[in-house]
């Protein structure tokens, strides 16, 4: 049986919300090993003067700890 870890990341953009799930989760895969999944916790933007500056998610990544 294999055991699974559980770690939060926050990723940003100035694109879009899938940029920033797109560029998380790649940056994720070059520090953890064997990423198996992710889901988005949350979504926020960061206004400045009312206008959208970026785009953050708060990721959970679940990747499989080896024996």
């Amino acid at each position: 049986m294999a055991v699974a870890r559980v770690t939060e990341i926050i990723a940003g953009s100035k694109k879009s919300f899938q940029d920033a799930i797109e560029k998380g989760i790649e940056r994720a895969n070059k520090t953890l090993k064997n990423v198996e999944g992710a889901w988005v916790q949350d979504q926020s933007i960061i206004l400045d003067d009312g206008v959208i500056k970026e785009y953050r998610v708060n990721l959970k990544i679940t990747f499989i700890l080896k024996d």
